[in-house]
């Protein structure tokens, strides 16, 4: 059984009470977390909230995340704390309502740990652009975390917080957990609701889990998808619940594209990515197979000025009369740069 796994019987039986976890993590938080710098703000009220779920444990009506405690990325909303996406334009700000997947999370007796650093706005991959000082790899301690989801990847890696949420737009979620060696997913567009989530890119954002296992990630990914009244592009088909599974069920055909073979810099890379495909295709009697992914070397070209245009576009909320300060005037270098780049690109596009 997976450590997550394990964590959540011990927690059920007993054997660990959620308020013994949530301490545990927030004596972590205290002793390591002045190195790496992966938490913005703790939830004060944590203790009190995993207490709550002690009772409902023991009233057998505890839900699937009971006791674990959870890190949230500081773009999603979360009630009463702040969510200032790592910049100055919304230092002051506090959430006024709980996003979709943190009122799934909190159904599921979760407890929100706090909020975790990352680069500003989520522009950036490395965690070296929030305005509250960049994030430190605890896997590699001197180090860059990935970005821009760094506080969230770099809390699991660090063991303090069980599970943590982030964004993905173009590998935000994915390439810090490389970087720390945990466990990262962007779920397919549609999986999971981002009513409230202050996005980078609407066309291509997506929240997702970080855990130090796969049970962990498929765990917390089942509980925050599915479709929402909220948001219109989510879907209603059924998650397939591996969580519940200690191996897979099915043969599986996995795909190894030659394109990505000629884009990675470091062959020693994609030859362990190679190994690791034929052991899972190996361990399902599936099987590995050559494809062909045409047009991946024109992405880039399609990715920026999607994600500059609609992050400039989402920005303009952001003016100084009801949301914090004015971006233009409050914001670090990266950030504005991206609004420029997008307002250039919005003005082509206006003109043509």
């Amino acid at each position: 059984m997976s450590s997550t796994g394990q964590k959540l019987l011990r927690i059920r039986k007993g054997e660990l009470t959620a308020a013994q976890n949530i301490k545990g993590l927030l004596n972590a938080i205290k002793s390591n977390d002045g190195k790496i710098n992966a938490m913005l703000h703790i939830n004060e009220n944590a203790i009190a909230e995993a207490e709550a779920v002690d009772r409902k444990i023991k009233a057998g009506k505890a839900g699937r995340l009971a006791g674990l405690g959870i890190a949230i990325k500081s773009n999603i909303s979360v009630i009463g704390m702040p969510v200032n996406c790592a910049s100055r334009t919304l230092e002051d700000y506090r959430g006024t309502f709980d996003a979709d997947v943190i009122a799934a999370i909190k159904k599921e007796d979760g407890v929100i740990i706090g909020m975790t650093n990352m680069d500003e706005f989520a522009c950036g991959g490395s965690g070296e652009s929030s305005a509250y000082g960049a994030t430190d790899n605890p896997a590699a301690p001197g180090r860059i975390p990935g970005g821009s989801s760094s506080g969230s990847a770099a809390a699991v890696a660090a063991g303090m917080c069980d599970l943590a949420l982030g964004s993905d737009t173009g590998g935000s979620i994915r390439n810090p957990a490389s970087h720390c060696g945990v466990v990262g997913v962007k779920p397919s567009y549609g999986r999971v609701s981002r009513y409230g989530l202050v996005d980078l890119s609407m066309s291509l954002d997506q929240i997702g889990p970080f855990s130090t296992d796969v049970y962990g990630a498929a765990l917390l990914a089942e509980v925050i998808a599915g479709k929402s009244e909220n948001d219109g592009t989510t879907t209603g088909e059924k998650v397939p619940q591996y969580s519940k599974q200690l191996k897979l069920d099915k043969k599986l055909k996995i795909g190894m594209a030659w394109e990505f073979e000629e884009m990675c810099s470091d062959k020693k890379i994609y030859s362990l990515i190679e190994q690791a495909a034929q052991k899972l295709g190996d361990s399902t009697k599936g099987s590995v197979t050559d494809i062909k992914l045409p047009n991946v070397d024109l992405a880039i070209q399609a990715y920026y000025p999607l994600v500059y245009v609609e992050f400039f576009s989402g920005t303009r909320k952001f003016d100084g009369r009801k949301y914090g300060k004015k971006i233009e005037e409050s914001c670090g270098e990266e950030v504005l740069r991206r609004i420029l780049g997008g307002l250039k690109k919005h003005s082509r596009k206006l003109t043509s």
